[in-house]
């Protein structure tokens, strides 16, 4: 049951920022109008951010560099707040704020414990492991045929 929550609350969690990745690159323009009013930022920034969104989004879904999307990804929402969603006296900034965070919060918990059996982390790591199993056998092997043929007499009678 821990195994399905922890890949379904990465999936969702990750949904968010694809869907508003998406949605910023196929509304390019009201993107960059939409910045160019509400903060100080380069307009410039909308199709990159589009792009991170995106693609780290993809990354925290399917567990791949889970790590280091949802710290990412982290830090960007805790900017968004600090860019966009400053002015907490507005009850509505203040869920956006609150929800931002809670957020946030759920992607710190991806990032202490998201590497669950069901992400492409887990499975290079076990992939990595079994290979540097193969290669210390391998060299295993080799170090006793070595030791076995010296200790052989030149006639092939073990000494």
């Amino acid at each position: 049951m821990a195994f399905l929550a922890s890949v379904l609350g990465r999936i969702l969690l990750a949904l968010i920022f694809i869907v508003a990745g998406i949605t910023k690159l196929v509304n390019l323009g009201a993107t960059q109008t939409f910045l160019e009013q509400t903060t100080t930022l380069p307009t410039g920034i909308a199709l990159p951010v589009g792009i991170f969104e995106v693609v780290f989004g993809m990354f925290l879904a399917i567990g791949f560099m889970t790590r280091v999307s949802s710290i990412l990804l982290c830090g960007f929402t805790l900017a968004t707040i600090f860019f966009f969603h400053n002015a907490l006296a507005d009850h509505a900034q203040l869920q956006v704020a609150l929800k931002n965070l809670a957020i946030a919060g759920g992607l710190l918990m991806v990032f202490a414990y998201g590497q669950a059996r069901g992400s492409v982390d887990v499975w290079r790591e076990r992939d990595r492991a079994r290979r540097a199993e193969l290669r210390a056998a391998r060299a295993g092997g080799t170090e006793n045929g070595a030791e076995e043929a010296r200790q052989k007499a030149p006639d092939g009678t073990a000494v």
